[in-house]
């Protein structure tokens, strides 16, 4: 077993999502859902570059301790004419400059350029901003 001290990553994109004004639901059985959607954006990198549909959202639900565990769908349209299906989870907490988001991403993608996409499990850092989060997104090796 690999010592995960050690963990190797190639990176893949960065994701810009721009989101719609927030839906809360307060003091549901888990906590309080706020959902936000998604309505746009772009990705930049090395593996994949194109836009974020206007089609998806995150059902993220705010948890007593002050954290916020992330449950996303979007889609991803690439420069070349490809759909990604993308769906992550994860944890939003405070940090020392703000909120972090860490997230496990994985994809689903039926043309052949990006089939690759669908043995992946990536895991993505960013922040939220005013209207809009940001992400780095890796592969684990």
């Amino acid at each position: 077993m690999s010592d995960i001290t050690s963990l190797n990553v190639e990176f893949l994109f960065h994701m810009h999502a721009t989101l719609d004004a927030p839906v809360v639901v307060p003091n549901g059985p888990h906590g309080t859902r706020v959902i936000v959607g998604v309505n746009g954006g772009t990705v930049k990198g090395p593996k994949v570059n194109g836009t974020v549909a206007h089609l998806g959202a995150d059902w993220l639900t705010m948890r007593a301790d002050g954290t916020a565990q992330l449950d996303v769908r979007a889609l991803i349209n690439t420069d070349d004419g490809a759909a990604i299906h993308v769906h992550y989870t994860g944890i939003m907490a405070p940090g020392e400059n703000g909120p972090r988001i860490i997230t496990a991403p994985l994809f689903e993608a039926g043309d052949e350029r990006y089939t690759w996409l669908n043995a992946v499990q990536a895991v993505a850092v960013g922040a939220p901003g005013a209207g809009s989060v940001d992400y780095d997104i890796y592969r684990i090796l």
